[in-house]
């Protein structure tokens, strides 16, 4: 469109464009505590762990599942995704006579996981004893075996190793840093496999035991048994071989058949 100008042009100045607004600084937002209203609909990313332990009653077995999501959240002004456990289930008709206290108790964690604090509920829940004496589940990192106060305690202690293999507890069952937790999904996805601890960590930091020796780049072999890893040794059983601790007054077999002296 052509205009005429009829009067004398003395200056003129050129339109510059408006300066594009600031984009909004994101609020940080700890995706570990990032509060999840319900299970998604789908599916999701589980892992099935077969547990055995012996108790009073004799050795059992049974079968838990832990499934897992991404949770997004902000971190320094930055979107960043982690990976949590968001449900925990126990298969009906392992336990009969407990099954509803266990149905409960694995809800109660589920809720506990999306509110965003699985590590505190699981690791209370290793406080949980009974009158029947001590139950053997597992090993340390010493390789001895761990003694538990309840079942309840011995399963709350296999679902703590179950999210250390993950990369979301520490070996001592403490959270790891939300800076960690997010190297490893992004380790995750740039490498097409979760995270996994290596197999001597934990060792090569733990304390040394008095009587220890510490081999050159390795970790240190007791001699002595450390403190708290057990029960006293009383014997060996007869019917396979293993270790007997004292029980409630009777040598007891904690190796994995529950034999018992007292019958």
């Amino acid at each position: 469109m052509a205009v005429e100008i009829t009067s004398k042009i003395v200056g003129y100045r050129i339109k510059q464009k408006e300066p594009a607004a600031p984009a909004a600084e994101l609020q940080d937002e700890n995706p570990l505590t990032v509060r999840i209203p319900s299970r998604p609909e789908g599916t999701l990313e589980a892992v099935s762990e077969k547990i055995a332990y012996v108790g009073a009653e004799g050795r059992k077995k049974v079968y838990l599942l832990v499934s897992f999501m991404p949770v997004e959240g902000v971190l320094g002004g930055k979107r960043v995704v982690i990976e949590r456990p968001v449900e925990f289930f126990f298969p009906s008709g392992q336990l009969s006579s407990e099954h509803q206290w266990i149905t409960a108790t694995m809800r109660n964690l589920s809720l506990a996981a999306r509110g965003g604090y699985a590590t505190q509920a699981v690791a209370d829940l290793r406080k949980v004893a009974w009158d029947k004496g001590l139950v053997r589940c597992g090993v340390n990192r010493w390789n001895k075996p761990m003694f538990h106060d309840s079942e309840v305690a011995a399963i709350a202690w296999s679902i703590q190793q179950i999210l250390y293999r993950r990369g979301f507890l520490d070996q001592d069952g403490h959270q790891v840093p939300v800076e960690q937790l997010v190297e490893r999904y992004a380790h995750r996805m740039t490498h097409g496999h979760a995270w996994q601890p290596s197999g001597g960590e934990g060792i090569a930091d733990a304390t040394v035991e008095a009587g220890a020796v510490a081999p050159i780049g390795g970790a240190a072999t007791a001699e002595k048994k450390p403190e708290g890893s057990g029960p006293a040794i009383v014997g060996h059983c007869p019917e396979c071989r293993g270790e007997l601790i004292m029980m409630d007054g009777c040598p007891t077999c904690y190796a994995g058949c529950g034999w018992s002296k007292c019958g």
